[in-house]
């Protein structure tokens, strides 16, 4: 990650039927979606007969070389890329979670969150359930295979109909791949084409938290998978049920904010367009008297490039960001004050020195790194620092799969705007509106957004922001291993 005190990113996954080469396009789509998390990853393969796993700790890249792909050979291929925000950074807790059941050999891939797993999980251990991981996504898995449906679908929708939260979901079979987002669309989940080629004769689906996937893969984006669906794709062709009643849509603005690639189609909307827009109604909100506008890379380009074209300051990449930082480093003795941020990032003297600068970024979390950013820009000259951030005031904890801090950790939740910019040495900080950020996202479009983590109203039930932290404590207590 770039900076420490962002949002934890989530996870991605896919999912791929019928194609000849399907672990090498699962690698591949896993490598666009890399971005949504860099802990750990794996791919589950059937051949048609059994199920195939591999997954490790470390990046997409790193974990599936030729030596290894060759051994999951197979039609049918899920994958999953992850950033822990339920259950422990650690190899057994790295998905596809792979169980043999009385409905057959199942392997899912999950992304986002369970507000209910901690409920779920001490139940079916107080009725002999032994858990492998310390992940929700298990819970799902439990609740399919203890099911009392007779087919393996009925036993997935059974399964789903019991849990509460954000999930978006890939899982195979030997001869079926199953897909299906909670009935209230947090988390995004595209359905995509590509059509019969050399080696195929059929038409092969995909499934993928983002579009970008099927951009690498060459498939074509057809729709998203409705809120409350579960898709199964098998010999007989694709079929789709409707597992849950509809609630009011509640789709992660967040995806549109920071998570997504601008690339990307999200909830049916381009990211790229929604950041811009950001931008657009950030500079009709809070202008600023500048000389030119510098985004903090790479999350904070898009809505800077938006600001710049709408108030006619000059866009300027004043901060150049060093792409190849691994996750150690070593530290010179003599200690170097934002060691840490001048790693990663570093200013341009001949842009900044002597410049009113309107500073853009998606959003300040802790605050701690927007401090470090405004003052390594003021150590090369720059006159006047304005931080402008794209989103509203972060005031909540997300109980839906990002992995925000905990309230007394969230500055907006302690201090004034005011307070706000004293910490981080700005001469002016403004924020964009609840109501510009709705609008840019185009919300009541093609979805209604979630914007707890704005306004601390949570849409689904038992979550209540006065007692956040009670509740962070209570999930990571649920989580803990037995």
């Amino acid at each position: 990650m770039l900076k420490p005190d962002k949002f934890r990113e989530e996870c991605g996954v896919v999912a791929i039927y019928a194609h000849p080469e399907a672990e090498k396009l699962a690698y591949l789509g896993l490598h666009a979606l890399q971005h949504r998390g860099q802990e750990s990853a794996g791919i589950a393969t059937s051949d048609g007969e059994s199920l195939h796993l591999h997954k490790g700790m470390g990046l997409v890249a790193d974990i599936f070389g030729e030596d290894v792909l060759s051994q999951l050979h197979g039609r049918l291929a899920i994958g999953h890329t992850r950033y822990s925000t339920a259950g422990d950074s650690a190899l057994l807790n790295a998905q596809p979670i792979r169980v043999q059941s009385n409905k057959g050999t199942i392997a899912l891939a999950h992304n986002g969150n369970l507000v209910n797993a901690g409920e779920i999980r001490r139940r079916l251990e107080s009725q002999g359930s032994i858990f492998q991981t310390n992940s929700d996504t298990e819970v799902i898995v439990h609740l399919i295979a203890r099911s009392k449906e007779p087919t393996l679908p009925e036993a997935i929708a059974d399964a789903l109909r019991q849990v509460q939260g954000a999930f978006s979901l890939v899982m195979i079979s030997p001869d079926r791949i199953y897909a299906a987002r909670d009935p209230r669309g947090f988390r995004p989940l595209a359905l995509g084409r590509i059509p019969p080629g050399a080696g195929h004769q059929q038409d092969t689906i995909v499934f993928a938290s983002e579009t970008c996937a099927f951009d690498l893969i060459g498939a074509t984006f057809e729709r998203d998978v409705k809120a409350g669906e579960l898709l199964v794709v098998g010999p007989s062709g694709l079929t789709s049920e409707c597992y849950a009643p509809s609630l009011p849509q509640a789709s992660c603005i967040f995806e549109h904010v920071y998570f997504s690639r601008p690339d990307s189609l999200v909830f049916g909307r381009a990211v790229e367009e929604s950041r811009s827009e950001l931008g657009r109604e950030l500079a009709r909100e809070a202008p600023a008297e500048a000389d030119i506008v510098v985004p903090v890379p790479d999350s904070g380009v898009s809505a800077a490039m938006g600001y710049a074209a709408e108030s006619g300051i000059p866009f300027r990449f004043g901060l150049i960001r060093n792409h190849y930082v691994g996750r150690t480093f070593i530290e010179p003795k003599q200690a170097v004050r934002d060691f840490g941020v001048k790693l990663k990032l570093n200013p341009v003297r001949s842009l900044l020195e002597g410049k009113r600068v309107v500073l853009i970024d998606d959003s300040i979390v802790r605050g701690t790194t927007s401090r470090k950013i405004v003052r390594l820009i003021r150590s090369v000259g720059a006159r006047e620092v304005h931080m402008r951030v794209s989103c509203p005031p972060t005031i909540s904890p997300c109980f839906y799969g990002v992995d925000t801090p905990s309230m007394r950790e969230l500055i907006a939740a302690n201090k004034t705007i005011e307070e706000i910019r004293e910490f981080i040495g700005a001469e002016s900080l403004a924020y964009l509106s609840v109501e510009g950020l709705k609008k840019a996202c185009g919300d009541g479009q093609k979805t209604t957004y979630c914007t707890a983590c704005y306004t601390g109203r949570y849409p689904t039930d038992g979550v209540d922001v006065r007692n956040s932290d009670r509740q962070c404590a209570a999930l990571a207590q649920a989580e803990r291993p037995r």
